[in-house]
């Protein structure tokens, strides 16, 4: 998806009210600063999301709480980063307008919250092509592999289409997130 593209999906979005303009123009794209800012204290206790928003290009992730940016993340996406989710096993993240639709405590990467992907334009457009377009898009920690076995965290984009963050994060965001969070995925 170019530029021009992404621009009218992200206009689009805020002019049907899912995500108010102001929670847009931050993009997090100095990731040096992203990098501190997810080293840094957490978000204090109670902050509740009003929406995420994630830079595929950027490798980040912004928490919203009263139209404020509360949080900037460092996150590693699918193995095939650029461009959107079309199939089951092809490695990318999806790119588009999502919620927040479950939350797994029994995640074997410490925690996930569930991404509403594929939503009915997904399966449509992977249908006219005869595709899966896949399922099982998650927000979530380490393996935990890596703690069991003392290990080195993975590095670079390393999952098959979700968005990892430390298990520090992501314990952060399971307190903030709740079903319904609005999660805008910009390319």
């Amino acid at each position: 998806m170019g530029r021009y593209q992404a621009v009218t999906l992200v206009s689009f979005f805020v002019f049907m009210g899912f995500v108010p303009g102001n929670q847009l123009h931050a993009r997090c794209p100095d990731r040096a600063a992203v990098i501190r800012d997810s080293a840094s204290a957490g978000i204090a206790e109670g902050v509740t999301a009003d929406s995420l928003v994630i830079d595929k290009g950027d490798r980040t992730m912004c928490l919203y709480s009263g139209g404020a940016v509360v949080k900037r993340y460092a996150i590693a996406l699918g193995f095939e980063p650029v461009g959107p989710k079309r199939r089951q096993g092809d490695g990318r993240t999806p790119e588009g307008r999502y919620t927040i639709s479950g939350r797994n405590p029994e995640s074997i990467y410490h925690l996930s919250l569930r991404i509403s992907y594929p939503d009915a334009e997904d399966r449509h457009r992977a249908r006219k092509v005869g595709l899966n377009p896949g399922g099982d898009i998650f927000i979530h920690g380490w393996p935990d592999s890596v703690a069991e076995k003392n290990a080195s965290p993975p590095t670079g984009d390393w999952t098959r289409g979700c968005i990892a963050v430390t298990d520090a994060e992501i314990e952060e965001l399971w307190r903030a997130v709740s079903v319904g969070t609005p999660v805008v995925i910009l390319p």
